[in-house]
């Protein structure tokens, strides 16, 4: 537990010990003490801590709430929790503010736990499924993938980080309409190789990866399948190319920092007949019914706003089968406690049949969890665009990254909720200055780095300080960055708990503004050997945690710049 969670709960049984005593000496009625919170004020100018248990407690203590608060401030003892002193504000509201010693145990908290500094048991180790980008395999993934890669990853760091058991899964569309539609594709483009006349239908994959396939293939085996039958020439084109391409998915990912713990195939689910399976308990338990010869799911009846195919007349499962297949399998046949998928915006009438299905199969829905995320405009001189200067095409993954920097592009694709539209500033994403967000945060780390250099040059070195040294350190720069280095604990877990990485990337770009301000304010280098030495140790433990959240992410912490 970090020193501010430890502050946080030693008051909280301050309180209730100042109630419990305050009941005993009949200077409050004998009552259920309601459920109260202690939060961080916005404004720190009004306490460090503050407590509303005063304003929830007055119905059941039948007093006005300023009056409670001077009878719980009367009888509270403020021994060992770091909190120096107590204001009354407003209607009732308590204010605490932390003593010398709260910012000396953050320090050294900081300094003792080094990379492990932020990390919690919250999770308890329940075991997390995280599923992202799952592009389909038969193309190369487009800029939403980015983004979706970038969200993923760092919220499967940051759950980490908070304590669950986590683990990266991609789902390999290799069955279905796609998958056809791929073959189709491929075809045509081998037979125009050795015949004239074939149209590519308007609706194939009209890219250049296809043909680049169907000439590859064409190399290797030549016309053998060019009078073999459909199914035969077909099958041997998607054997060929699907694994290249997954291949290729594979190791543009690694390019971007992105390592899976398993590749799942949407075919073993067909393979297995778990796919049917899902069809036949859903009719065991009368969940379905037969209309024009099709089966249909009773979606309504689990909440969803309408009824939909699971099987068609043609006896083929529709596209969603699969997908509660896979589903049931994550959180039943393999047993994870959550699982959670970051899905393009477009799939927001998806999530209800999904979790209508998982109900009717008595899987409890909430344990799915989706993060819904919206599109990404890329952006150069104040304007959209979407073809590539280097390739003259369609902006890839692989061609994002070869115009701006792997760091760049994982900081920037978290720089805002998933939820939200967002622009990302292609000229500013390689910019060496102080406008740009990742720049600035590794600019920090690097510029600690040449302080400990620098000294070092003149035979200073770290040591150990004493509460005495840290007590030194009393400046409003050093108290606020201090602050805000003992939130970072808190930080991840709210990260984790709203599935929302960019938390993180917001509260380690406001540690570089702090620090570069306590930097500015307060020389590192003086005359006070003790103060020196305070200062030097608020430069490494920063450079801790903001080391610590770019390795999170897979972002660099350069030593210079």
């Amino acid at each position: 537990m970090s020193a501010a969670a430890k502050t946080i709960s030693s008051l909280k049984a301050a309180l209730e010990n100042a109630v419990e005593k305050a009941i005993s000496q009949n200077l409050l009625p004998s009552s259920e003490l309601p459920l109260f919170t202690i939060e961080t004020p916005a404004d720190r100018s009004h306490g460090d801590l503050a407590s509303n248990i005063a304003m929830v407690s007055a119905r059941a203590f039948r007093l006005a709430p300023r009056k409670i608060a001077e009878i719980i401030t009367e009888n509270i003892d403020l021994g060992n929790t770091h909190l120096s002193r107590f204001e009354i504000a407003g209607p009732g509201f308590i204010n605490f503010f932390y003593d010398q010693s709260f910012y000396s145990s953050v320090l050294e908290e900081i300094r003792t736990e080094g990379k492990n500094y932020g990390r919690s048991d919250f999770g308890k180790g329940k075991k997390v499924l995280v599923e992202f980008v799952s592009a389909n395999p038969t193309g190369p993934m487009h800029v939403g993938n980015a983004r979706g890669g970038a969200i993923g990853d760092s919220l499967s760091s940051v759950l980490d980080a908070a304590g669950y058991e986590v683990a990266r899964e991609f789902y390999v569309n290799d069955a279905g309409n796609q998958i056809e539609k791929f073959a189709t594709s491929l075809e045509v483009r081998y037979l125009q190789i050795y015949k004239d006349g074939i149209e590519l239908p308007e609706d194939a994959y009209h890219g250049q990866d296809i043909i680049d396939h169907a000439n590859n293939f064409a190399k290797i085996h030549g016309d053998k399948y060019v009078e073999s039958s459909s199914e035969e020439r077909r099958k041997a084109l998607v054997d060929y190319a699907l694994p290249l391409n997954i291949e290729g998915l594979e190791r543009d990912l690694m390019k971007y920092r992105i390592k899976y713990d398993r590749w799942f195939r949407e075919s073993t689910l067909h393979k297995s007949g778990a796919v049917q399976n899902i069809v036949e308990l859903l009719k065991e338990k009368g969940h379905t019914y037969e209309k024009e010869g099709a089966v249909w799911f009773k979606a309504t009846e689990f909440g969803a706003d309408k009824d939909f195919v699971l099987i068609r007349s043609n006896g083929i499962p529709t596209y969603v089968v699969p997908d509660i297949a896979y589903h049931y399998d994550k959180l039943v046949t393999r047993g994870y406690d959550k699982a959670i998928d970051v899905l393009g915006a477009d799939h927001h009438g998806y999530i209800p049949r999904l979790k209508a299905a998982l109900t009717a199969l008595g899987v409890d829905a909430s344990r799915l969890d989706v993060v819904l995320m919206q599109m990404v405009r890329l952006m150069r001189d104040g304007e959209v665009i979407k073809i590539s200067k280097r390739s003259g095409k369609a902006i890839t993954l692989v061609t994002l990254l070869e115009e701006i920097p792997i760091d760049a592009a994982r900081f920037f694709f978290n720089l805002r909720e998933a939820n939200s539209h967002f622009e990302f500033d292609l000229d500013l994403a390689v910019e060496h200055s102080s406008q740009n967000p990742v720049y600035y945060v590794q600019y920090a780390h690097a510029r600690i780095c040449n302080i400990v250099k620098n000294l070092a040059e003149e035979n200073i070195s770290p040591r150990d300080c004493t509460s005495d040294d840290y007590a030194l350190l009393n400046a409003p720069e050093e108290i606020e960055l201090i602050n805000k280095l003992a939130a970072y604990g808190d930080e991840v877990i709210s990260a984790a708990k709203d599935y929302d990485p960019s938390k993180i990337t917001r509260y380690v770009y406001e540690v570089a503004t702090l620090f570069h301000k306590f930097y500015n304010a307060c020389r590192v280098k003086n005359d006070n050997e003790n103060l020196m030495q305070a200062r030097l140790a608020l430069c490494l433990d920063t450079k801790t945690v903001i080391a610590n959240v770019l390795d999170m992410f897979k972002i660099n912490a350069p030593e210079s710049m």
